[in-house]
């Protein structure tokens, strides 16, 4: 049978609490030792055979004046400890609660996208059991076939994520320029693009871009997911563009688009995972490819960021280390 919780954390606690005091007590030794020395000295007590000088009443005060010296710096060193200990063990704390909160967070926001597919294919079970053969029937059966695709990419996507933020890279030097316009391909052939327009820009004067260092197949998942995110927020007629150029020893990629927008509040967890905003849950979607993204460039030593206008549009960036090319 296990132990209950309650003795076992109050049988933790009093060897941390006694190694404190036995801390703060060895800090009031050279006091206690210089007390002792004085005394003896005024007392005559003390006597020093190799420069034959008799203890006095003023070595006595030296004696104690050191000694209380030398347990005020071990008292400050102690509080120092002591001080550092507390700091750490609150950030700890901070931390667990704050990992704690997200794990909840996540979890609700799960339970939130497995609920709507699961309601949905229990109400069309329902309806094709009750239905006759024909149109309703096959409906209904359509229906759930929808949503288990949905739950499907809901949890392939989930396990990217795992993957890239815990599996190996296969690093290697990444052309850039071929990456984006590979993504660029790949959507612009999706059913989704064929009203947007999406443009590509990309320097090749005096020199094109330089190469960045990491892994070929994720740097594409992460480009299409950024590309494909931007077509499916822009309406017919709108526009992407995919723009690149080094900066500072980096790589700056960005997507901007000509979608709705993002509101100010709701900017800041654009890269959370499972998080939909009121405003894009009129669209299809997980709330995982942003999240991916942030995984995959995070992954390869680089940092995310995003800007948006309310009926203007959006950009997302993210930068790259970019690999020095050697001089010919």
């Amino acid at each position: 049978m296990p132990e209950p919780h309650g003795p076992a954390n109050g049988a933790a606690r009093p060897p941390a609490r006694r190694s404190w005091w036995a801390r703060w007590l060895l800090a009031g030794l050279p006091a206690a030792l210089g007390i002792a020395a004085a005394v003896a000295a005024q007392a005559g007590a003390i006597e020093d055979p190799r420069i034959a000088v008799r203890a006095s009443a003023e070595l006595g005060d030296w004696l104690l004046a050191l000694g209380i010296a030398g347990s005020v710096l071990a008292a400050t060193g102690v509080a120092v400890l002591w001080l550092r200990h507390r700091y750490r063990a609150r950030v700890g704390a901070q931390a667990a609660a704050a990992a704690a909160a997200d794990r909840r967070l996540l979890l609700s926001r799960l339970d939130h996208e497995l609920k709507n597919p699961l309601t949905a294919m229990r109400a069309a079970v329902a309806n094709a059991g009750s239905a006759a053969p024909g149109p309703d029937q096959h409906a209904a059966l359509g229906s759930i076939q929808e949503q288990l695709l949905r739950l499907s990419r809901l949890t392939a996507d989930l396990r990217k994520i795992a993957e890239v933020q815990t599996g190996r890279i296969d690093s290697r030097p990444v052309d850039v320029s071929a990456l984006l316009t590979e993504a660029v391909e790949v959507v612009g052939e999706q059913p989704d693009a064929a009203d947007r327009e999406i443009r590509l820009d990309l320097p090749r004067a005096p020199w094109p871009l330089p190469p960045v260092h990491g892994d070929w197949d994720l740097l594409s998942l992460a480009v299409v997911n950024l590309v494909d995110n931007a077509v499916k927020y822009t309406p017919p007629g709108g526009t992407v563009e995919v723009r690149a150029r080094e900066t500072a020893g980096s790589v700056l990629v960005e997507v901007a688009d000509t979608g709705a927008g993002i509101d100010a509040a709701d900017l800041p967890h654009i890269w959370e995972e499972l998080y939909r905003s009121p405003r894009a849950r009129r669209i299809p979607g997980s709330g995982l490819g942003l999240p991916l993204v942030r995984a995959v460039v995070e992954r390869h030593g680089g940092t995310t960021a995003a800007e948006s206008r309310l009926g203007a549009g959006t950009v997302v960036r993210f930068r790259l280390p970019a690999r020095p090319v050697p001089d010919p």
